[in-house]
């Protein structure tokens, strides 16, 4: 999901995916890696797998992003970040997945505050995330694009290019693609925010707005029914002046470790097996996108 404030995002991707992605909730207790003084009723590294294991279900937190995890129009919960997760819980003897909708900027306090118990919406993985929630390692990694109308008039190939050219910018809540056009100097009060990709479209082709930034998956694939708009070659945009590529993951709450580490081991089997990118593919994934990015490196650790 596109959509770091972020698609990220993004994702964010994702979708998801910002750098901020909403204030910690109550539950937030800590970085990766804390330790916990056992109880009664918890144990160091986090009793939620043994829970989830009795339970027979997971409860996802998704964003309503495609393709990174949404309701289809059947009234299915769909997207690459809940089919990897039936995939992996499954094998980690959780049978159900079970959705829990929300907005993307809701999915960190949603999580820390146990609305549900995992976020499955390709977030991408940041230093500031990384202070709220703990990360799996990357299930793909995604660089930016953007839409434009149809032959690309103003000439917008990055973030520098906005600003240059002083287009009317746009892109979605909450998205790193917020953070990226700042950091290229685009006064933030001067974005402007619309919910998702779909809208970033209409956006473009109504003529309210010069460029839509989003991920490069995203991007190309809302453009494909679209007459008027087309998707730029994707691009790395800069961070602290170097080319910068996200990579989407889920999140856990931080005292959860066990359950995290026990993902992990299963999300490498399944990119040992290439399985990982037979279950991505279908969502628009391409080989490029697949990843041995960690959250460790992602998280400036």
């Amino acid at each position: 999901m596109a959509p770091p404030l972020e698609h990220g995002t993004h994702r964010s991707g994702t979708t998801r995916r910002s750098l901020l992605a909403g204030v910690a909730a109550l539950g937030a207790l800590g970085a990766a890696g804390c330790s916990r003084v056992a109880t009664a009723s918890s144990t160091e590294g986090g009793e939620l797998l043994d829970r989830l294991k009795a339970a027979g279900v997971v409860r996802l937190g998704i964003a309503g992003e495609i393709p990174f995890g949404y309701i289809d129009t059947n009234g299915e919960m769909t997207g690459e970040a809940p089919e990897l997760a039936r995939v992996i819980f499954k094998r980690l003897g959780v049978d159900k997945v079970q959705p829990v909708p929300t907005e993307f900027g809701s999915l960190i306090p949603g999580l820390n505050s146990q609305q549900f118990d995992v976020v499955a919406a390709g977030m991408y993985v940041n230093p500031e995330r990384c202070e709220q929630v703990i990360f799996s390692d990357p299930d793909y990694q995604m660089l930016d694009s953007f839409i434009v109308r149809k032959g690309n008039p103003k000439g917008l190939h990055d973030y520098k290019d906005v600003v240059e050219k002083k287009a009317r910018f746009a892109t979605g809540t909450g998205y790193a693609e917020i953070q990226y056009a700042v950091e290229a100097g685009y006064k933030e009060s001067d974005i402007l925010i619309v919910p998702d990709q779909v809208a970033g479209l209409n956006a473009v082709e109504a003529g309210r707005v010069d460029v839509f930034a989003g991920t490069a998956l995203t991007t190309r694939e809302v453009v494909k029914k679209s007459s008027k708009a087309e998707a730029t070659k994707a691009f790395a945009p800069l961070v602290e002046g170097k080319p910068h590529v996200d990579g989407g993951a889920f999140a856990f709450r931080p005292t959860e470790t066990n359950l995290r580490d026990a993902f992990n081991v299963e999300l490498r089997k399944l990119k040992k097996s290439g399985e990982l990118f037979r279950i991505l593919k279908p969502f628009g994934f391409t080989e490029a996108e697949m990843t041995d990015l960690t959250a460790k490196e992602l998280c400036g650790g």
